[in-house]
């Protein structure tokens, strides 16, 4: 079963090539992949399970598992998939420059419904569900310049994938009460505690996917979907994944209580409503778009319903609904082609014009209204049969089929009738090519209700998971009885509505402008909160964080009590000492009325944290953090020395006052939600295990230095991408310019020529290092290569010692630091002439390339390895491979430190002196002479 998937999802990527190549004729060799899959499962006999490890370390596995309902959608799915497939490449014209897009993601559709029916695992099929609800938001919006098609596919997935969030929370509360998300071994046990909760929040799920009341009304809007597409999702497979849940739950979450009522209104509503509204529709696809929704109702009736009977006959009307409404949905789509209509107020005398055309739509037709010998009446006769002890349900039934009676004349007249006073049509005649398919569904239902003993054989395992008596057999006779008789009333009774032919026009039904309502005021808040919130004021919007931080954390922290007592203040002075250093720097900062002083004060708090580390034995962590704040100070001054020196006029009394008190209450929240964290601890910390494997494992003794590079190093490999990203988004926002820039000077041939070394620095004779102290361009010069040193140093000593790449890249950013400063943008180009964003790839690539090693030398990604090798004059050499990933992070900091240094540095000193020239210039010429 896992090989039929992964065949599905090879042919879905290689469709738009496939078709690219040979063109339609491409979708008759990809239709062999969902007939192989019939193939497959027409000759074997449920039950077959299958499972393989998916995430073990949370006990989910691909739980794949055949039972007698699953089987029979499978081979729904990919017969009626085949099928379908076959018929477009007759429907799409040659050369559609969007068939190659819309068999891939029909491909797609069909892998995620082949896995949703044979999923065993609950989380696994709610994947798949999911899945489902994408893809056919794509092919519903397949034609994405139409704006009829893109509002349908935002409906379809609104409402369906609101419905799957509540399934999804009914799944993990039946797993969690029962202990396992396994079905197959959760229907074995007893009913979970919490059933009848996740049972209504799973009917949710379903009765919105199978557009059951009042869910109905985003089935018909998708009828905007290309036929084909129709045919498939909205008649033989997306929409019966609903039905098809509740007759997979049904064995068990019927013993709920509210199982059965709700699925019985909900159906009974539903097939009467969809039979009304169909009747009063003049275009074909949307009358059997509410046919459908009608036909949807009746199933969740019979597989709701929780007994033997009726679960035979929902299992046999399951298929006989595929083979007919698909069948049904494809003569549509030859009408529509032929003719470039589906208005049957403009349709006339095309049953003479297309006989065989119109004998399979009879042949369908009748299928769906129940006429002997065909599977639809199989399946309605003992679905009249196992309620013949409830008049209500009965009458609902009987009801429903009449109006079914009436639209499928309605379809039948509509489509291929002599009209009065309408012009008779006259299309080419379809192919051979054309016709087969719907012809072979609607044959296969006569087949299938011919052989309604052999169906009776395969689909009994099914039914007799319900409780009930077991004499109720698939048959097409049963002797005169009530369901026959009324089966002859409501072919009757259907008739004589059809002869009125007087149905008001159609209007909008209540749910669906309930629905619109709902998001047209979902749309206007949206507006008015973001233009409440997003002012374009950074105090405004930092205060609206900090506020909603402070009510959560604060009303969490009064809620959540008691709390843990017992507090120590320190466990030395020098802590007290470093606190209140860190908090007056603080308060004086928040009091400061100059950019730079205040921000020198935030750095002062950041060292006195580092000081706090040292204090308390984590002399990586404080150096790290010295580090950072250093550079952190060069990266603020580099942009503050182009603003103002001192910040704007202070804000009012009343609003300092409040900012003030925000301040405090932030405080105090984030610090009592730390303490409360910590105080909170039950489990041992993972961390106190790490000692040993560090040592044993990855060869070192500085634990947090191995944990980043080995025991972590996914986690480090996710960091230093986005440190990759963030230098990257910043380099394109500061030099957005420089490329335009470049080129103009390359074509006035006045592109800077690189001056000559100077006597301390390589560029020292450069304008920029002419204002600079001589003191600091000899110190810079003298320290450079032993700053840079020291951070080889660091990276190669971090394994055992403080330090590590990530450190030793902030060192030698440091020294790249001091050569700018000292003497501008040129000295800067000229102590690392390299490209930072080729760095960057070569760390990002290094990093990577030892996960790969790792995995080419027969271990897990990422995994290192323990290194003795004996050089001359070195001597024995004890290392770990993962000192590569930590180059690799080397390279990267270093990369990320020189396109800071650049982009807010030297870009924005460019910047400025261009626009200094260009306003001395306007000066001058302003002083020209006229």
């Amino acid at each position: 079963m896992l090989a039929i998937l992964v065949l599905h999802a090879a042919a879905a990527l290689l469709a738009p090539a496939l078709v690219r190549r040979i063109g339609n004729n491409a979708l008759y060799v990809l239709a062999l992949v969902p007939a192989a899959t019939f193939t497959w499962a027409l000759v074997r006999r449920p039950p077959v399970a299958e499972t393989y490890p998916w995430v073990p370390h949370l006990g989910m596995d691909l739980a794949l598992r055949l039972g007698t309902l699953s089987w029979l959608m499978l081979l729904i799915v990919s017969g009626i998939g085949a099928v379908v497939l076959a018929y477009c490449a007759r429907y799409f014209p040659d050369g559609d420059p969007s068939l190659g897009r819309f068999a891939g993601v029909f491909l797609g559709f069909a892998a995620a419904m082949t896995g949703l029916v044979i999923a065993d695992d609950l989380l696994l099929l709610y994947v798949f569900w999911e899945l489902t609800t994408v893809f056919s938001y794509l092919l519903i919006g397949h034609r994405g310049e139409h704006a009829a098609g893109r509002r349908a596919a935002m409906q379809a997935l609104v409402v369906t994938t609101a419905g799957g969030l509540a399934m999804l929370v009914g799944f993990v509360m039946l797993g969690h009460g029962a202990g396992t998300y396994r079905w197959s071994d959760i229907v074995a046990g007893p009913l979970p505690a919490g059933s009848a909760t996740a049972a209504v929040l799973i009917l949710a799920g379903a009765l919105s996917k199978s557009a059951i009341f009042p869910f109905s009304f985003w089935l018909p809007a998708a009828m905007a979907a290309p036929t084909p597409a129709s045919a498939y999702l909205h008649a033989a497979s997306m929409v019966k994944a609903g039905v098809f849940l509740l007759g997979l739950l049904g064995p068990l979450l019927a013993l709920t209580e509210p199982w059965r009522p709700v699925a019985l209104v909900a159906g009974a509503v539903t097939l009467l409503l969809g039979g009304w509204t169909a009747m009063r529709q003049h275009d074909l696809k949307l009358l059997l778009a509410y046919g459908t929704v009608s036909q949807l109702g009746l199933l969740t009736i019979a597989l709701g319903a929780a007994g033997r009977a009726a679960a035979l006959a929902g299992a046999a009307l399951l298929l006989a609904h595929a083979l007919f409404k698909a069948a049904l949905f494809l003569v549509v789509g030859v009408v529509d082609r032929l003719t470039g209509t589906r208005d049957l107020r403009e349709l006339s005398g095309l049953g003479r014009r297309m006989p065989v055309l119109a004998a399979v739509a009879a042949l369908a037709v009748a299928s769906m209204v129940g006429v002997p010998p065909l599977a639809g009446f199989v399946g309605k006769e003992t679905l009249f049969a196992a309620f013949e002890h409830d008049p209500l349900v009965l009458s609902a039934l009987a009801a429903g089929s009449a109006l079914t009676v009436a639209y499928g004349l309605r379809f039948l007249w509509g489509a291929f009738a002599r009209k009065p006073g309408v012009q008779a049509q006259s299309p080419p005649r379809a192919g051979f090519a054309f016709l087969a398919p719907a012809a072979l569904l609607a044959l296969t239902g006569l087949a299938a209700g011919i052989g309604a003993s052999w169906l009776d054989g395969v689909l009994t395992p099914y039914a007799d998971l319900f409780p009930g008596p077991t004499g109720d057999h698939l048959a097409l006779w049963h002797g005169f009885n009530l369901p026959l008789l009324l089966s002859g009333v409501v072919l009757a009774v259907g008739g004589a509505l059809f002869a009125l032919k007087r149905w008001p026009a159609r209007r909008l039904p209540a749910a669906e402008a309930v629905y619109q309502r709902l998001m047209a005021a979902l749309d206007r808040a949206a507006v008015e909160v973001t233009g409440a919130t997003q002012r374009g004021s950074l105090p405004f919007s930092l205060g609206v964080i900090l506020l909603v931080l402070v009510l959560l954390g604060a009303s969490t922290l009064l809620l959540t009590g008691p709390w843990e007592t017992g507090v120590r203040l320190w466990d030395t002075p020098l802590q007290l000492v470093a606190g209140v250093v860190v908090a007056a720097a603080a308060l004086i900062a928040a009091r400061s009325r100059r950019r730079l002083t205040a921000m020198i004060l935030v750095g002062v708090c950041g060292y006195g944290v580092a000081v706090l580390f040292v204090l308390h034995g984590a002399p990586d962590l404080a150096l790290t953090q010295f580090l950072v704040e250093t550079v952190t100070i060069v990266m603020f001054v580099l942009v503050l020395r182009r603003l103002p020196v001192r910040f704007s006029a202070r804000p009012l009394l009343a609003s300092r006052v409040i900012r003030s008190t925000l301040a405090v209450a932030t405080g105090l929240v984030a610090a009592g939600m730390a303490y409360v964290a910590v105080g909170g601890r039950i489990a041992v910390p993972i961390s106190g295990d790490f000692a040993e494997p560090a040592v044993s494992y990855g060869g070192g003794h500085n634990i947090v230095n191995v944990a980043l590079v080995d025991i972590r190093a996914w986690d480090t490999m996710g960091e230093i991408s986005v440190l990759v990203v963030a230098a990257t988004g910043v380099a394109s926002l500061i030099f957005r310019r420089t490329g335009a820039l470049q080129r103009r000077r390359a074509e006035r041939g006045t592109t800077q020529v690189q001056p000559e070394p100077g006597p301390w620095l390589r560029a020292g004779d450069n304008p920029e290092a002419g204002r600079q102290s001589i003191i600091l361009q000899v110190v810079a010069r003298l320290l450079f290569h032993t700053i840079v040193l020291f951070s080889v140093y660091l990276l190669f000593s971090g394994h055992n010692a403080p330090g590590g790449g990530f450190a030793g890249g902030l060192v030698a950013g440091l020294a790249l630091t001091t050569r700018y400063l000292a003497g501008g943008r040129r000295e800067l180009n000229a102590a690392a002439p390299v490209d930072a964003g080729l760095v960057l790839g070569a760390g990002l690539l290094t990093a990577v390339g030892t996960g790969a090693a790792a995995l080419l030398a027969g271990g897990q990604v990422l995994q290192s390895a323990l290194l003795d090798v004996h050089l001359p004059v070195l001597g024995h050499i004890h290392f770990a491979t993962s000192v590569f990933f930590d180059i690799g992070v080397y390279l990267i900091v270093v990369a990320l430190v020189l396109e800071i240094l650049r982009s807010l540095g030297a870009e924005l000193d460019r910047q400025h002196d261009v626009a200094a020239r260009e306003a001395k210039r306007a000066i001058e010429r302003q002083k020209e002479p006229v």
